[in-house]
């Protein structure tokens, strides 16, 4: 058995080869290619009132976008560009298109293909710089291209004028350019990448669409870039043909498209886009102006009054864009044109009806969704402008969530015998695709009932049971924890008791026999661990998916009847407690860093100070304090065994929060909104910046921005948190939209997805369950009605139905588990640890809150009620919590 230091050593020297490895790629990938973008002729600058702009003389390609405010930062990866100056490889200002030839046929060209110097144009006026692109272009290409930067209102125009000298009309099937931000965070610690590097999301809202492009610290001013002339987003196409290689550290560029059609019919055929893809006829002789506009908002948190100032369509949508068929939506525009007419797409998919004018400009539409999936919204103005919303259409949510537990405890119900890995009795991993149990995986994980890729789905089948508990489905989970977890996935005996195995899948051919394993699977890589590996115990990120599922059972043993027969509350209990300080001691390497669903931990911690476990809380406590002191003496704590990562800033946050480090919370936090937007459109509103876990727990393993993954659930925990604590109505639209993204890639039939994927050439959900599990944990841990004033929308509610006369508010509840409220007007934190909430009564005269609880039910004859505030309630208490005892009908408690 290795050392401890031993195996520090080891885990130390597998991530420095594995970032080596990445910085080698990156570099020999590009070294011996020809520099072709003409640096050595030198740079000029000019400036706006917001920006000074650097260009490459030869291609006045853009070197550097600075704003006046902080000339020392730089939006793009300029600092590279001795590195990137080669033919592919794109930059701000270039530009890509397609023409339909004689033969019918898409012929693409593009200004970074082949790169050659670009013809200078004289400037007047507002014009800060000018070429022609002919050069760069070929002599196949038919149309004259030129290319403007101006200055306009204080902000920067990218303009491409685009004639057509031919006799003949020519048809523009594509035409897009690329968004080459600073988002390279190769060679680089933390607090470089936060100094230098930013996040960009896009909405892509054909003419009301933008992208924003924010620091990694999430504070500083903002980057807007929206349509001005002709260029609504349309698509938004990653630009895989660029030479660099996209790794852990480089999610790629991609461009903002005007026209998409040439794509649409080749490349993706028969993929239902965000929008409509169009083209647009030249005729002979006619001339067409493109550009685009880059604008500084104050703060992340002030796009939305950037956009209301520079006069473009606003969009809220209560409670977001993932819709539950159950749910009154609201949505609020702002424009200064009126509404011409709203299209939706499937017809009937949504119900749209105008309800009244409210504040600031905005006016209020009913939504009502019809039809499960996706569906598409199109705004027109009378102006012509077009706005396009994208919802995502699910069933209520009590009924998504029991879809989730049937399709967990049926279709991946493993009861097979399995002799040599020990897996009989688990929720396994599984194939949507083939409609099968995934038992075999090159990623021993995937296979291995660990790590987050295999332990994804009976840690979802687990949180299910915490807010919406089934006794046939927990009688399998205590199978589950007595056969496969403890003693299997867990050890229960020796140095290592209490420790958590990498995977309990291997591969090793010659200690099995022969036919143990496919043939048709490539076991020749670094992921298909042997049985020593496997059973490591040193990566601390498997212990909270382990932690979880005894905190769930210890709950639902404690606060409910007859649900759990195979121990009694407290064994699950002290099982939580030990697997949590076991962590940092056999897991040291990995422990220094932030856990994804480590709020599992504060969980537990308050768990056993509620029962009066002083001994095993202050422990923990403890233990807990030593890694927290580490993030705090840390300026950005988020490391992880990637360059970069986004898995820790739960955790950091809860701890920080807890312990009362405010200052190190609000760095988390300002970190998470950098890259975690409020936007209308369902797989981005919400949806937490994740581009690599399609590698280690996904069916299609490459790159790409995924949509929401399971950062969007767990990032949402502290996101809420953080609003709970001073509310602040950005941060609930941020939250919540991570929270209902965490359960919007739950199929019709109840199969949860590792995530949705964004490349316009698929559009779909990854057909492996991978790590879903700690995105539903996001969920689970979340789920709570929200009630607010909002000075200029009036009172709304996410998570619940409002209704509003002269003296009353009546929320109804739609979550899945019913057993939060959050009253933001009184700063009202209500909880039920069992039992639920039917509805909530506020009285606008006298104040008083009612609060109207579910009948009992057979497990739960009682109802434990706690609350951040001191109710005077005249019932028992058990661990804090009233013990209300509930009724065969609704009962009512008022609060005063």
């Amino acid at each position: 058995m290795k050392t401890k230091l031993q195996t520090l050593l080891l885990l130390f020297l597998i991530t420095i080869t594995a970032n080596a490895q990445q910085e080698s790629t990156y570099w020999d990938n590009l070294k011996d290619r020809e520099s072709t973008l003409g640096i050595e002729e030198g740079f000029t600058e000019v400036k706006t009132d917001e920006f000074t702009l650097k260009l490459v003389n030869a291609s006045q390609t853009v070197a550097g976008l600075y704003p006046n405010s902080d000339p020392d930062f730089d939006f793009t990866p300029g600092e590279r560009i001795e590195i990137r100056d080669k033919d592919g490889i794109y930059y701000i200002g270039d530009l890509n298109f397609r023409i339909k030839g004689e033969d019918g046929e898409w012929k693409s060209f593009s200004t970074a293909k082949h790169r050659k110097k670009v013809e200078a144009l004289s400037v007047s006026g507002n014009v800060l710089a000018a070429a022609d692109l002919s050069n760069t272009l070929g002599e196949e290409n038919p149309l004259s291209i030129k290319r403007y930067y101006e200055k306009k209102d204080g902000g920067l125009v990218l303009r491409f004028e685009i004639t057509n000298p031919t006799s003949k009309s020519v048809e523009i099937g594509a035409l897009g350019t690329p968004m080459a931000f600073n988002n390279i965070l190769e060679g680089k610690h933390l607090d470089e990448t936060h100094a230098d590097n930013v996040f960009f999301d896009p909405y892509i809202g054909n003419d009301a669409g933008y992208l924003e492009v924010k620091h990694l610290t999430g504070e500083g001013e903002a980057l807007l870039v929206l349509p001005e002339s002709n260029m609504p987003f349309e698509a938004y196409r990653p630009l895989n043909d660029d030479p660099t290689n996209r790794s852990i550290v480089f999610e790629g560029v991609h461009e903002w498209m005007a026209l998409s059609k040439a794509y649409a019919e080749k490349e993706w055929k028969d993929k239902d886009q965000w929008n409509k893809p169009t083209s647009l006829s030249l005729g002979a002789g006619e001339t067409q102006n493109f550009a685009l506009k880059f604008v500084l908002a104050p703060s992340i948190k002030e796009i939305q009054d950037k956009l209301i100032e520079e006069q473009r369509p606003v969009a809220v949508g209560v409670p977001g864009y993932v819709l539950p068929m159950d749910v009154d939506g609201k949505l609020f525009l702002n424009y200064p044109e009126a509404v011409e007419e709203i299209l939706v797409e499937p017809k009937g998919a949504i119900s749209i009806t105008e309800t009244g004018k409210k504040g600031a400009g905005f006016t209020e539409y009913q939504v009502k969704g019809n039809i499960w999936g996706r569906s598409r919204v199109t705004v027109t103005y009378t102006d012509g402008l077009e706005q396009t919303i994208n919802y995502n259409v699910i069933k209520p949510e009590t009924e998504v969530v029991d879809d989730f537990g049937h399709f967990l405890m049926t279709e991946q119900w493993f009861d097979q015998p399995d002799e040599f890995f020990g897996r009989t009795n688990s929720v396994i991993s599984y194939d949507y695709e083939d409609k099968k149990q995934i038992t075999q995986d090159s990623r021993a994980w995937v296979a291995g009932l660990s790590d987050e890729g295999g332990a994804g789905s009976w840690l979802g089948a687990m949180m299910k049971q915490l807010i919406q508990p089934e006794k046939a489905e927990i009688e399998k989970l205590e199978l589950f924890i007595d056969e496969t977890l403890w003693g299997g996935i867990q050890y229960d005996e020796g140095k290592r008791k209490y420790g958590v195995k990498k995977s309990i899948f291997y591969y090793e051919p010659d200690s099995l026999p022969k036919g143990t394993y496919r043939d048709d699977i490539n076991y020749n890589t670094w992921a298909a661990w042997n049985k020593e590996h496997a059973g490591d115990p040193g990566r601390s990120y498997n212990y909270p998916h382990v932690a979880a599922a005894y905190w769930v059972m210890y709950r639902l043993s404690r606060y409910h009847e007859g649900l759990v027969d195979n121990h009694d509350w407290k064994w699950y209990l002290e099982q939580a407690y030990h697997t949590s300080v076991t962590m940092p001691e056999l897991a040291p390497w990995y422990a220094v860093f932030g856990q994804m669903e480590g709020t599992v931990f504060l969980n537990i911690l308050k768990d056993l100070q509620a029962e009066g476990l002083t001994e095993m809380a202050t422990s923990l406590e403890a233990s807990m304090k030593k890694r927290a002191d580490h993030w705090k003496s840390l300026n950005y704590p988020f490391g992880s065994e990637m360059p970069w990562d986004s898995t820790g800033q739960e955790e950091v946050f809860m701890w920080s929060d807890y312990f009362g480090y405010q200052q190190k919370a609000n760095v988390t936090l300002n970190a998470i909104l950098a890259y975690m937007p409020t936007m209308p459109h369902w797989a981005y509103n919400g949806n937490a910046r994740r581009y690599w876990d399609f590698l280690y727990g996904g069916k299609l393993s490459r790159v790409e921005r995924q949509i929401h993954h399971y950062g969007s659930g767990l990032n949402a925990i502290p996101v809420l948190k953080a609003y709970r604590n001073n509310p602040d109505f950005y941060l609930l639209k941020v939250g919540y939209g991570g929270t209902l993204g965490a359960i919007s890639n739950i199929t019709k039939d109840g199969f949860g997805s590792a995530a949705f994927h964004s490349y316009p050439s698929t559009m779909r959900i990854d057909y492996l369950s991978g790590d879903y599990g700690s995105n539903f944990f996001g969920y689970a841990i979340n789920t709570a009605t929200y009630v607010t004033k909002n000075e200029d929308l009036g009172w709304l509610s996410f998570g619940g139905n409002i209704e509003e006369d002269d003296d009353e508010i009546i929320v109804s509840l739609t979550t899945a588990a019913k057993s939060k409220i959050y009253f933001e007007p009184k700063g009202l934190w209500l909880t039920l640890d069992a039992g639920t909430f039917k509805e909530l009564i506020y009285d606008k005269s006298s104040g008083e809150i009612e609060l109207v609880l579910n009948d009992k039910t057979k497990d739960s004859p009682e109802a434990y009620l706690r609350s951040n505030k001191e109710l005077g309630l005249k019932f028992d208490k058990m661990n804090g919590a009233y013990k209300i005892p509930l009724k065969k009908k609704s009962i009512s408690i008022s609060i005063e």
